[in-house]
C-alpha cells in the first residue's frame, strides 16, 4: 500500500497526493482514472523516482482523502475541472513544467493541460489517444460495438444508476475492472489497496456529474465555461507525446490512429501493449515507466 500521503490546498481542493524521488528531479505527474486510484502507479512510481524523477501522484477530485474546500462548490466531474485541478496543483507546488502521464480521467486532465497550456507540459503520455471530449457532438450515435461498452455511462444518467453506485459501489467497480481488463488477474488484496478511495463522500456526485456533463445533460460549473469553450474546438496537442493502448481494453478499445496523427503535432510514437486492458500502468508498469522515462530524459 502507498503510504506517507501529503496534502496541499490547490484551487477548489485540498489535494491528497503521494510524492517520491529527488526534489530537483524531472517532475512527473501520474494521474489515475475512473474507477481507480493512485495504486495504479504502485509499481511505476518507484521505478521513476529511482531513475531521478520527482514523482507526484494525486488523488483526483472525489477520490481518497482529496476534499473540496467549500461545501457550496459544485461537485463537478467535467473535463475542464480535472484539467484546472492539475494546473492549480502545479501552481501551488511551484512546478513550471512537468511530464504529464495518465489514463482515463487522468489522461483527460493531462491532455487538457497539454493542449491549452503547452508551456507547462514537458511531455505527455496519454492512454487511449486523444482524451479531450467532443461534447457538442456527443449526441451522435456510434456503432453498436462502441455503444454497448458505454452502458455504465447511460446507466449513470438515471436515478437507478446513481442509487446503484451508492448501494452496490464495490461490486460495481470490481465488475468494471473485470470487464475492462479481462486479462488482468487482480484479486481481493489488489482491490483492497484502492477500495477505501471510493468511499470519499464526494465520489458519487463527481462521477454522476462527469457522465452526465459529457453528454450535455447537465450544466458545468460556470467558472469553467471559458475552458470548455476552448476545449470544444478540439485543440491540437503540440508537446512531445507518446500514446498507449491496451490490446485487451474492454471499454475504450484501440485508438483511431488517423485521429492521433491529426491531433498530436509532435507525436513520438503509438504503442499497443499485449495482454493489457484499460488500467495500463498497473497492468504493464514496465512499458508505462519506459514511456515516461523516454520523454523525461530524451526530449
Amino acid at each position: 500500500m502507498i503510504k506517507n500521503i501529503k496534502q496541499i490546498n490547490a484551487g477548489d481542493l485540498n489535494v491528497s497526493y503521494y510524492e517520491s524521488g529527488p526534489f530537483d528531479g524531472v517532475p512527473v505527474f501520474l494521474l489515475h482514472g475512473f474507477p481507480y486510484d493512485i495504486h495504479s502507479y504502485i509499481e511505476v512510481a518507484p521505478v521513476l523516482s529511482s531513475s531521478g524523477c520527482r514523482v507526484i501522484v494525486p488523488y483526483l477530485r472525489g477520490y481518497g482523502k482529496t476534499s473540496f474546500l467549500a461545501k457550496e462548490t459544485l461537485r463537478s466531474g467535467q473535463q475542464a475541472a480535472l484539467g484546472n485541478d492539475l494546473l492549480n496543483l502545479m501552481n501551488e507546488m511551484k512546478i513550471d513544467r512537468a511530464i504529464l502521464a495518465g489514463y482515463d480521467w487522468g489522461g483527460r486532465a493531462a491532455c487538457v493541460v497539454a493542449a491549452l497550456h503547452p508551456e507547462r507540459c514537458r511531455g505527455l503520455i496519454s492512454c487511449n489517444g486523444y482524451n479531450i471530449q467532443d461534447i457538442k457532438n456527443s449526441s451522435k450515435p456510434s456503432n453498436p460495438n462502441i455503444e454497448q461498452r458505454l452502458w455504465y455511462q447511460y446507466f449513470f444518467h438515471s436515478e437507478r444508476g446513481r442509487l446503484g453506485l451508492i448501494n452496490n459501489r464495490h461490486d460495481f467497480i470490481k465488475y468494471l475492472w473485470q470487464t475492462w481488463s479481462p486479462s488482468w488477474n487482480f484479486n481481493d488484496e489488489i482491490y483492497g489497496l484502492s477500495k477505501n478511495s471510493f468511499d470519499n463522500s464526494d465520489f458519487v456526485d463527481v462521477v454522476i456529474h462527469s457522465y452526465k456533463h459529457r453528454f450535455g445533460i447537465v450544466a458545468g460549473d460556470p467558472k469553467f465555461d471559458l475552458i470548455e469553450k476552448d476545449l470544444s474546438k478540439q485543440p491540437t496537442i503540440s508537446v512531445p507525446s507518446i500514446t498507449i493502448d491496451g490490446e485487451n481494453d474492454g471499454v475504450s478499445g484501440l485508438s483511431n490512429i488517423s485521429k492521433i496523427k491529426q491531433k498530436f503535432s509532435a507525436h513520438v510514437r503509438h504503442q499497443i501493449l499485449p495482454k493489457t486492458g484499460h488500467n495500463v500502468p498497473q497492468e504493464d508498469p514496465k512499458n508505462f515507466s519506459k514511456a515516461v522515462l523516454e520523454l523525461a530524459f530524451t526530449n
